[in-house]
């Protein structure tokens, strides 16, 4: 007998991520931009992901293993944490003992795919978990706005 087997793109996998994580938020769009634009500036870790994430001020690489990478992350709530970082094309992971955050996009047609999740990896975060997601829907949203805004060039 042989088992069924399906592939998942790297959003679906972060949807399942986002099951998987109590209290995790996911927010999915689609940008009117090709894949290769879109993932250039997502990936693009020290300098984008301060401008699009408004509550991180610095991300500061310390270890590149390639795809396996460590940074010192900074945030403007106090928030000073190191982070492992799994960053693949379509796909970046980042976790520390506090938090999880994540990026997936595929392209779609002729634009992209982008989901963004967020979580916290504190104890008592299930209970929390319907309001930590609601919460995260507006941190989501503006993500988005700011990616689109620069893939488009037309923030700076």
């Amino acid at each position: 007998m042989s088992w069924p087997v399906t592939e998942l793109d790297a959003v679906a996998r972060m949807r399942v991520l986002a099951a998987a994580l109590p209290g995790a938020f996911l927010a999915e769009t689609v940008l009117d931009a090709p894949f290769e634009r879109v993932w250039a500036v997502a990936a693009d870790l020290e300098n984008e992901l301060p401008r699009l994430l408004r509550t991180i001020r610095s991300v500061r690489i310390v270890r590149d293993d390639g795809e396996d990478l460590v940074a010192d992350i900074t945030g403007h709530f106090g928030l000073r944490d190191s982070f492992d970082i799994a960053l693949r094309p379509g796909w970046c992971v980042m976790q520390s003992g506090r938090v999880v955050g994540g990026m997936a996009a595929v392209a779609e047609g002729a634009g992209t795919r982008f989901a963004f999740l967020g979580a916290l990896r504190v104890p008592g975060t299930r209970p929390l978990g319907p309001v930590l997601s609601l919460a995260g829907r507006p941190l989501g949203r503006g993500m988005h706005t700011r990616l689109r805004d620069r893939v488009a060039g037309t923030d700076d």
